[in-house]
């Protein structure tokens, strides 16, 4: 039997509706709202958008009607990067970091992500899917139906491989689309801290294996003085390209080495952090079409800098916003509270954010023909939020505003809390 659902009298509907593309500079503010809207999906797809009483062509015996009054509802979330799957936590470091030791100093003492290496590849694979289950139904309790998950806390193959292992078990288990990102080049590990070229080669090896094993779509460096620089990320990144994964890269987040432009140079789909890119990069990045993908959190937690998106956005790029979820410089799964910092720290407008976490972000990951919008055709991925306007949704911060969750057309969070059936692990 065909099911069908349809949330009508919807205070405020955001649908996103328009080209499945990257929208770019002023077209991430012409977002479609609809007033006393109306959603109807069959089958786990959207089969009707509108406003008024339109819906009442589909009422009938077998249809859930679900009363959308005085609430908002958007496309379902998309947090498009994030570090989902590690082991152990860094709040030892905290008292350094508001001391105001950089993160880059923090990582040469040993801690940082090299700390969360040693923790993760202590960890069993049962230990990494409990840790890794906590955070992913936060997530979706907070509106976040789909995510990027790298891997990058194991630099050495077997719990690259682990880490990624477990993403792809948790997709499998629960309702949050995952899409999986093979981030090897992520720090120089301790036993190769004095001979990287070593490393390097370890990690051409860790590319073929990867993408062998099907674990990975995209790959990803992180670009950054004391880390991977310019023509060691474009030696890695040029390989990855021709075994066939998507690129991305971590760029300019402390220091302009030129990531960013070294992303348009190589056809990356996204930018991450550029906190420090230049005016020249963000030109490069509008015209090659590379998603700049920035990381409020991340500035929040480090106390820096954040990126310039409304320079970006006049420069004519397009953004997306993500958690950065991790460890250390970003220990939140709370989208929507990166989508607050965004605006009022970033000045990017409510439509604007909710073009960043949607359409964007899907484009980001290469899924915009599916999800990111509601309109007709697409999965049925949208969020209920107990607020009445979206701008009220991004004004009043740091709560949950999320009422119910969708994803395919299926309940998975219902007042809150998840309603998915839980399995054993």
């Amino acid at each position: 039997m065909n099911e069908t659902i349809i949330v009508f009298h919807i205070g405020e509907l955001i649908t996103v509706r328009g080209p499945n593309r990257l929208r770019k500079g002023s077209e991430m503010d012409q977002v479609e709202t609809i007033k006393n809207g109306y959603v109807v999906v069959r089958d786990g797809f959207f089969c009707d958008i509108g406003g008024g009483e339109g819906f009442r062509a589909y009422e009938g015996r077998d249809v859930i009607m679900i009363d959308g009054t005085g609430l908002t509802v958007t496309p379902g979330l998309i947090d498009s990067h994030t570090h989902l799957v590690h082991a152990g936590s860094r709040e030892h470091e905290f008292h350094q970091k508001i001391k105001g030791v950089s993160y880059l100093d923090i990582l040469k003492q040993g801690g940082g992500i090299l700390h969360t290496v040693k923790k993760t590849r202590e960890a069993s694979f049962e230990d990494l899917m409990k840790q890794a289950r906590k955070s992913l139904k936060t997530m979706l309790c907070y509106g976040t139906t789909t995510i990027e998950a790298k891997s990058g806390y194991g630099l050495n193959m077997e719990t690259e491989m682990k880490q990624l292992q477990v993403a792809q078990r948790l997709a499998q288990l629960y309702p949050v689309e995952i899409h999986h990102t093979f981030l090897g080049a992520h720090a120089i590990p301790t036993e190769y801290k004095n001979n990287k070229a070593g490393f390097l080669r370890e990690l051409e090896i860790m590319l073929e294996e990867v993408w062998k094993s099907g674990l990975a779509e995209f790959c990803d460096v992180f670009c950054e003085e004391g880390v991977f620089s310019i023509s060691e990320a474009r030696d890695l990144l040029s390989k990855a390209k021709k075994l066939g994964y998507g690129l991305k890269i971590h760029a300019d987040e402390i220091i302009p080495l030129g990531g960013a432009g070294l992303a348009c140079e190589l056809g990356c789909i996204s930018a991450d952090h550029l906190m420090a890119s230049t005016e020249e990069d963000m030109k490069k990045m509008a015209n090659s079409g590379v998603v700049a993908n920035l990381l409020p959190l991340t500035s929040f937690s480090l106390n820096k800098d954040f990126a310039k998106a409304r320079m970006m956005i006049e420069a004519g790029c397009g953004l997306a916003i993500s958690t950065d979820y991790n460890p250390g410089s970003s220990p939140s799964e709370n989208l929507q509270l990166a989508m607050q910092i965004a605006s009022m720290k970033m000045r990017l407008t409510p439509k604007e954010v909710i073009t960043a976490v949607t359409i964007n972000a899907a484009y980001s990951i290469r899924q915009e023909h599916r999800i990111g919008s509601i309109e007709v055709g697409k999965e049925a991925d949208f969020v209920l939020f107990d607020c009445p306007n979206l701008d009220y949704l991004i004004h009043h911060f740091g709560i949950n505003h999320v009422k119910d969750v969708y994803k395919k057309g299926k309940n998975v969070v219902l007042n809150q809390k998840n309603v998915f059936e839980e399995e054993k692990i």
